[in-house]
């Protein structure tokens, strides 16, 4: 096991902050003294079936924890994921039913194994102590936080000021969190920025059940697709890591250029000098823009599906984009005749949707009347259009979205 100081050096590589390191090193002294390894707490709520890149910087980080000796408690939050984590919402979310999240939740194991290491993940799942709660324990939990320190939130204070509504179910969200360091015994818990409130709790809570307070680290937040806000299920902003190697690349290449530095640092997984390499030679001109992003998604893919499946990607994405060619591989939708008039042909309108390529005849106007459909890769531009079918036809709608489109023979 490295030294105590290289260890602090590792939790604090790319964190955004440590709540204290003071602390740290006290519990890594005594680990080292009871030759026992720490038990850094992480959780998600299954509020959504996929685990996206914004989830991977912590895991990453937890991954270098358990790589010198730790244990990594993941807390799947079934019974929180009911509730709706408020943190950084505008806006009161919307309940969950508990078979969503039991479906939701089915999936996580896998994806967060992607990164973890198996044997050094101790799963559970937090309804084992919140289900069991009386009510005199349910009591107890409330009487340890005021109203007024809830609000010293950044999201709540600016929802109460806006007199957007705030349900008391949303305040019981942070103790509920928080208690889960209590039932785990958790000495350290990871989490993103817009976390620090709830992980404050936490060890707050620890000291007034009687246990050592854990350490809080903090790691920066990644912005989604849109540039802007953070990546986030309920944004729809988020690149999934169970997308398809093709998907996941082209995702990647859509992100703003603005956004390159941050995704090779936190999301690639490069060691500090593979990262200031490839941000040197970008920086100075040496390294093109596009080049960089290329390297940053090859590098992404590679490590949920390996390098030759990510190559294939790059070069996938190549040819539509750089080489203006087509797919390889295109889907082929075959139409019923009875959808058809009597020269064979459909509405162009009526097309897209059929092959869902578009989800609503609106959205299938939408793509045409702003030039991003393409049939035989000829731009149609009039929602008018009529495509025959008497052979068939290669269609474009947007960027990545293509389908070859036949008359379905009797």
């Amino acid at each position: 096991m490295p030294s105590i100081r290289d260890q602090i050096q590792i939790c604090k590589r790319g964190a955004v902050e440590v709540i204290s390191e003071r602390d740290l090193a006290e519990k890594l002294e005594l680990a080292e003294k009871k030759r026992a390894p720490l038990r850094i707490k992480y959780g998600a709520d299954p509020s959504a079936p996929d685990i996206h890149l914004g989830h991977t910087v912590a895991l990453r980080k937890l991954r270098e924890l358990q790589d010198v000796g730790h244990v990594v408690v993941f807390i799947i939050g079934d019974f929180t994921a009911r509730i709706g984590d408020p943190s950084g919402s505008n806006e009161t979310r919307k309940t969950k039913t508990e078979t969503e999240v039991a479906q939701n939740a089915q999936t996580y194991q896998d994806q967060v194994f992607k990164i973890l290491d198996r044997k050094k993940t101790e799963v559970r799942f937090n309804s084992e102590w919140l289900d069991r709660m009386k009510p005199n324990d349910f009591l107890a939990l409330t009487s340890h936080y005021t109203v007024a320190r809830l609000l010293e939130r950044d999201d709540f204070q600016k929802r109460f000021e806006a007199n957007r509504p705030i349900v008391l179910l949303e305040f019981l969200y942070p103790l509920l969190q928080g208690y889960d360091s209590v039932a785990v015994r958790a000495d350290m818990e990871v989490g993103g920025t817009d976390q620090k409130f709830n992980l404050l709790v936490g060890r707050e809570l620890q000291r007034t059940y009687g246990q050592p307070a854990q350490v809080v680290l903090t790691l920066p937040i990644i912005e989604g697709l849109d540039g802007v806000q953070k990546m986030s299920k309920s944004l729809g902003n988020y690149i999934a890591v169970n997308d398809s190697p093709k998907d996941m690349f082209g995702k990647v290449m859509s992100i703003p250029d603005a956004l390159m530095t941050r995704y090779a640092q936190y999301v690639t997984g490069w060691d500090p000098a593979t990262f200031e390499k490839f941000k040197l030679d970008y920086e100075s001109g040496i390294l093109h823009p596009r080049s960089f992003k290329a390297a940053i998604g090859q590098r992404i893919v590679g490590l949920f599906y390996g390098d030759e499946k990510a190559a294939a990607a790059r070069e996938e994405f190549d040819k539509i984009f750089k080489e203006k060619q087509t797919p390889s591989e295109v889907p082929v939708y075959e139409i019923a005749a009875s959808k058809l008039d009597a020269g064979h042909s459909i509405n162009l309108v009526s097309l897209l949707v059929e092959c869902r390529l578009a989800e609503s005849r609106s959205e299938a106007r939408r793509f045409i009347e702003q030039g991003g459909v393409k049939i035989d890769n000829a731009k149609v531009s009039s929602v008018q259009d009529r495509v025959s079918l008497a052979h068939p036809v290669m269609i474009q709608c947007g960027k990545r979205k293509f389908v070859r489109v036949r008359k379905r023979e009797a």
